[in-house]
């Protein structure tokens, strides 16, 4: 494969340039604890991390993901490599990593589309939709909805799921999709094109993998039976690029069971742009929204005009973000502090 065929645009290849001599661009294709898969124009070969790339990077952001472009020197008839530099994002996907531990977990990078699969049956929500709205609109991807299973419900229910949506200022694009029937294929196959990144999100079970198999036209990946409620079983283990038939870039990745929010300030105000608008209606610049005369928030939600668990789930995320966030910048101040303190130490000790 060609790079352009693996994802390379005209904006990505001049940064070809701050290859040095004697490496290549690559591509992550697999992320699996800390080792790396990465290809070229000539075949897939495992990689691992230089030491200066390591001393270098300065938080867990800087560490490559999959679908990042890096420089790479490959060895020994280019049967493995070293990662020495990673070329600059044009889109992301990153969460607050899971449990106590405040810091950011990339997830991928370079993605055009992140398709969001929300099974009819048995995971819709529209809450954590929200929550998978602000990661991708945080990380300048193009969403588009997947309610999968819509043969499990009724034509009435699939309804109210996509009024309710609606009713959440969701304006995404909805695909409703059964892999059963083959509803809403032929639709997710028009919008995948060649050199093109997509991803798929969603929760364990909700058919992703499925979809792949549907993709390709051909049973690659292992899929498992469904459980007695029509909920599906966890298959994909590590994140890893399948190269679709017609040239379309897709990733797929292990189901998120926490979807922490962590600096998404612009992911919310876009992924809530309907509460943003009213914002800017009310009478007074610096309005909390509680009390204040003129407020066109308030006066949208006691009109019908707002949903209010919508403007609740809007609050909620942004205390969230800033909260995490506070925590975040205090804790790469205290890592700032104790590396200064260990390099004085150490200078001390040279004398």
């Amino acid at each position: 494969m060609e790079l352009a065929e693996l994802g390379l645009d005209r904006g990505l290849a001049a940064e070809q340039a701050r290859c040095e001599s004697g490496q290549r661009l690559a591509r992550v294709t697999a992320v699996d604890r800390g080792r790396y898969v990465v290809r070229d124009q000539h075949g897939e070969v495992p990689a691992e991390l230089t030491g200066k790339f390591l001393y270098t990077a300065a938080s867990s952001v800087d560490m490559p993901c999959m679908g990042d472009w890096v420089c790479v020197q490959y060895h020994d008839a280019d049967t493995h490599a070293s990662i020495h530099d990673l070329v600059p994002r044009r889109s992301f996907l990153r969460r607050k990593s899971p449990g106590k531990n405040v810091d950011f977990q990339m997830i991928a990078a370079n993605i055009e589309v992140a398709f969001i699969m929300q099974s009819c049956h048995f995971d819709f929500n529209v809450r954590r939709l929200e929550r998978y709205l602000v990661m991708v609109n945080e990380g300048h991807i193009e969403p588009v909805l997947l309610l999968t299973k819509a043969d499990l419900v009724s034509a009435d229910e699939l309804a109210r799921m996509v009024a309710n949506i609606r009713a959440a200022g969701i304006t995404a694009r909805i695909i409703t999709l059964s892999n059963v029937t083959g509803e809403g294929v032929a639709q997710v196959k028009e919008m995948v094109v060649p050199g093109k990144t997509y991803c798929l999100l969603g929760s364990s079970g909700v058919g992703k993998t499925t979809l792949i198999n549907l993709l390709l036209g051909q049973g690659d990946l292992e899929t498992r039976e469904v459980s007695g409620t029509g909920e599906g079983r966890h298959t994909t283990t590590r994140r890893h690029l399948v190269v679709l038939d017609n040239g379309g870039l897709l990733i797929d990745m292990p189901g998120m069971r926490e979807l922490g929010i962590l600096s998404a300030g612009e992911g919310l105000d876009d992924s809530f742009a309907d509460i943003m608008a009213l914002a800017g209606r009310c009478r007074f610049a610096d309005c909390s929204h509680s009390n204040e005369p003129g407020c066109a928030i308030r006066k949208a939600i006691e009109s019908g005009g707002l949903n209010a668990e919508h403007y609740q789930s809007y609050l909620k995320l942004k205390a969230e973000s800033d909260f995490n966030e506070m925590s975040y910048l205090d804790k790469r101040r205290k890592d700032k502090a104790f590396g200064k303190h260990v390099r004085a130490v150490l200078k001390e000790k040279q004398k």
